[in-house]
C-alpha cells in the first residue's frame, strides 16, 4: 500500500536534509542523532516521516540503529558511495580534492577502454549519437548547456561499447560526473576548452581506431585534471572539510 503523497514528500525532504548533513561533515561518524521525537521536532515532521527518512539513511550504510543508543552515523567506509543520492550530497557539498581526484580515478579506469572498445564495437547509430552530443557540446552558449551535452556525449561512447554493465555503471555515476564536467569546465577561462579533445575520440571512433581512442581519452581526463588542480584553492582540500 502507496503511503499517502504528504508521507512521501516529508520523508523525502527529511532524508535528504539528514544526508546532506552527514555527507558535507555537519554530523560527524560515530556522533549519535538526536532521539526521535526531538530530532522530529526540530525538523518539523512526524515521526512516521523520520522513522521512513532513518529507514533509506541504514539502506544507504549512513547511519546504523541500535537498541538503546539510537541511530549513530557509521564511517564513511560503510557509505553506498555509488548510490545516487549520496554522489549527489557528495557533489552538493563543495567536493574536495580528495573526491575530485577519486573520479578521475574512475574516469581513467573506465574510460579510455570504454573509447577503445567503442571505436572497435559502435554501430552507425551509435556513432550518430556520440556526434550528436559532440554538436551540441560545439553549439553549447551556457555552461549548463555544455555540461547536459558533455555527459550525452560520455554516456554514447560507453553506449557504443555494447557493454550494457558499462552502460549500467555510467547511469550510476552521472549525477557525479555532471557536476565534475561542470566544475572541470567553470575552472577553465573557456568552458568549450576540451571540445578539441572530444572532437579527436570522435574521430578516432568514427575511423574504428581504438588506441588512439584511448590515448585521446586519457589525455583529456589528464587535462581535466591538471586544469582543475591549477584552479582550486588550497583552502578546500580534504584535511579543511
Amino acid at each position: 500500500m502507496k503511503k499517502p503523497s504528504a508521507v512521501r514528500t516529508l520523508y523525502g525532504h527529511v532524508m535528504h536534509e539528514l544526508g546532506q548533513r552527514i555527507v558535507s561533515g555537519r554530523v560527524k561518524p560515530g556522533d549519535v542523532l538526536p532521539r526521535e521525537e526531538t530530532l522530529a521536532e526540530n525538523l518539523g515532521v512526524s515521526r512516521t516521516a523520520l522513522r521512513e527518512a532513518l529507514k533509506v539513511l541504514s539502506a544507504k550504510g549512513l547511519i546504523a540503529s541500535r537498541t538503546g543508543v539510537g541511530a549513530r552515523v557509521q564511517e564513511e567506509r560503510y557509505w553506498n558511495q555509488l548510490d545516487s543520492d549520496v554522489l549527489a550530497w557528495r557533489c552538493a557539498s563543495m567536493p574536495t580534492d580528495d573526491f575530485v581526484e577519486k573520479l578521475v580515478e574512475m574516469r581513467e579506469l573506465i574510460e579510455p577502454a570504454a573509447a577503445a572498445s567503442a571505436a572497435r564495437h559502435r554501430t552507425a547509430a551509435q556513432l550518430a549519437e556520440i556526434d550528436a552530443a559532440y554538436q551540441a557540446m560545439d553549439a553549447a552558449q551556457t555552461l549548463d548547456a555544455w555540461t547536459e551535452a558533455d555527459v550525452r556525449f560520455h554516456d554514447a561512447v560507453l553506449h557504443a561499447t555494447g557493454n550494457e554493465l558499462l552502460h549500467s555503471l555510467f547511469s550510476v555515476v552521472e549525477t557525479a560526473l555532471s557536476a565534475f564536467f561542470s566544475l572541470s569546465a567553470r575552472s577553465a577561462g573557456d568552458f568549450k576548452y576540451s571540445l578539441p579533445y572530444h572532437h579527436q575520440v570522435l574521430e578516432a571512433i568514427r575511423r574504428k581506431q581504438p588506441e588512439v581512442a584511448r590515448k585521446v581519452m586519457l589525455a583529456m581526463i589528464a587535462d581535466s585534471r591538471d586544469n582543475m588542480r591549477r584552479s582550486r584553492p588550497r583552502t578546500r582540500r580534504k584535511a579543511s572539510a
